[in-house]
């Protein structure tokens, strides 16, 4: 049986994925800052009190995790704060670089030890993180995290190649989910379904790349 640690599996996206994968016969290490019920329902094993931004708390999951193996490492959790030219609150900008793109980072890092050659990593990033694709501006926070975080994942892509690990980084499209307060063109199992297909499908001679849901390779 293949384990699967997924980040930010409380709600929304990571928990529907967490229930795909399970349903799929994986062993879902849920990850998360606080359980929800939804989640605890689940039956899969739950590892609350996890902020993926603190160091230390990273480090005792490490520790936690230290007789274990993962075969696949999904970097789900994220936040959206709105920020439009005139009225930036430069501390939300801050706080979302932290959770969107120098954790997925820091993760990888601390668990790579417990990863092994045919593992693989996944990013949920966004389109918003696309230069060539940014035709409405705005947004300043959430598009600068994650375009820092398609290059974080894009190097990790070229130096965990040799160690057989592949990475992709993959946009989850416009989901009604509470971050979106509930607005959106899919809803979470639609979203999940097309996220669990691109991450069987990742391999080494895919790794680095930007997709979609739905399977489009995305431009930088």
């Amino acid at each position: 049986m293949k384990t699967i640690l997924i980040t930010g599996s409380n709600r929304g996206i990571g928990l529907e994925l967490s229930r795909q994968f399970k349903a799929k016969g994986y062993q879902v290490l849920a990850v998360c800052r606080q359980s929800s019920e939804a989640l605890d329902a689940l039956g899969v094993e739950v590892i609350s009190g996890c902020d993926v931004s603190r160091t230390e708390d990273l480090n005792q999951l490490k520790q936690q995790l230290s007789n274990r193996q993962i075969d696949v490492l999904l970097n789900n959790a994220g936040v959206l704060a709105s920020n439009s030219l005139g009225e930036i609150d430069y501390d939300i900008v801050k706080w979302q670089f932290a959770i969107n793109a120098v954790a997925p980072l820091q993760v990888t890092e601390t668990l790579l030890p417990l990863m092994t050659s045919g593992g693989k990593v996944a990013i949920v990033t966004s389109r918003m993180g696309s230069v060539a694709d940014n035709d409405s501006g705005g947004q300043y926070g959430y598009r600068m995290s994650k375009a820092a975080v398609n290059m974080a994942g894009k190097s990790l892509s070229v130096d965990l190649k040799p160690k057989g690990i592949a990475v992709a980084l993959l946009h989850p499209g416009y989901v009604k989910t509470d971050m979106t307060s509930h607005n959106g063109l899919i809803d979470t199992a639609e979203s999940a379904n097309g996220l669990v297909s691109l991450i069987e499908q990742l391999n080494l001679d895919n790794t680095g790349g930007f997709w979609h849901t739905n399977g489009d390779a995305l431009e930088w």
